[in-house]
């Protein structure tokens, strides 16, 4: 069998993107301290260990807390965004929604340091609300890629018919189509939270005392005696993220076929 360019460049570049996720469990249920081959023998004791540092539980309790509040405030946000965008003509339309969309192509260092150098001029000190605020705008475009596709497939005279029936506009939206795009709003809270959880950058900026998961695991790699814990850390959240994702794209495709829409074969 011929081997084509394309195929083997997409192999070695899946090979170079998922083998440090897939090494993480490895070292993680390695029995010693140093992360090399070969391995020493197979531990649970690094995942029991979590259960004994205080700081850990903080930090997962912070992140627990932000990214519940992006997922709703986002989604929130992306609702009415993408409900705007699908369904009404307004001026400057394209360019205030590409406006919004921006934090997708922006380098997160560059959103970052100009959200930091904002609270500092208007005097408002880092903590987990301007944690809150960053991940928000960071995660609202990806609610509203999600949630366009939700309201983009949807036959606008299911609300005429409610509107023409005697019920308000705001009646119409609420029993009629948020029940349909229910799905895209599931799909769209559990993103925001994978992408709120996992996020680095702009919490170690905006983070101030109150360190976020992420931040306390950089933390903790200037220790290499802890390297194995961060790694029973790492690949818990790695099973997570994992889960979390496979039941927003299922959440996603059951809206697409209740829609009767063809699946594009991703979330963006």
């Amino acid at each position: 069998m011929k081997l084509r360019p394309l195929g083997v460049f997409a192999a070695l570049y899946l090979v170079f993107l998922y083998a440090p996720i897939v090494l993480l469990p490895l070292f993680a249920f390695n029995d010693g301290t140093v992360i090399a081959f070969p391995l020493r023998g197979f531990t649970w004791g690094w995942f029991a260990e979590l259960a004994n540092i205080p700081a850990l539980h903080e930090a997962t309790v912070n992140s627990l807390i932000i990214a519940v509040s992006v997922a709703v405030l986002a989604t929130c946000l992306g609702l009415f965004a993408a409900r705007a965008a699908t369904r009404y003509r307004f001026p400057l339309k394209a360019g205030l929604m590409g406006f919004i969309m921006l934090p997708l192509v922006l380098p997160e260092v560059i959103v970052a340091i100009s959200l930091l150098v904002v609270l500092m001029q208007l005097g408002i000190d880092t903590s987990i609300f301007t944690i809150i605020l960053g991940h928000t705008l960071l995660c609202m475009p990806f609610a509203i890629a999600i949630l366009q596709g939700s309201f983009a497939g949807l036959d606008q005279s299911l609300e005429e018919a409610a509107v023409d029936l005697g019920e308000t506009r705001a009646g119409a939206f609420r029993l009629v189509i948020l029940p349909l795009v229910a799905p895209g709003i599931v799909a769209s809270l559990l993103i925001c939270f994978i992408i709120s959880l996992d996020e680095f950058i702009i919490a170690f900026f905006l983070s101030g005392n109150e360190p976020t998961l992420p931040v306390y695991l950089w933390g903790q790699l200037r220790f290499p005696a802890r390297l194995p814990v961060v790694m029973a850390l790492g690949t818990i959240l790695v099973a997570l993220s994992i889960v979390l994702l496979v039941v927003a794209d299922g959440f996603r495709r059951r809206g697409l076929r209740k829609m009767g829409q063809n699946d594009a074969g991703g979330f963006l």
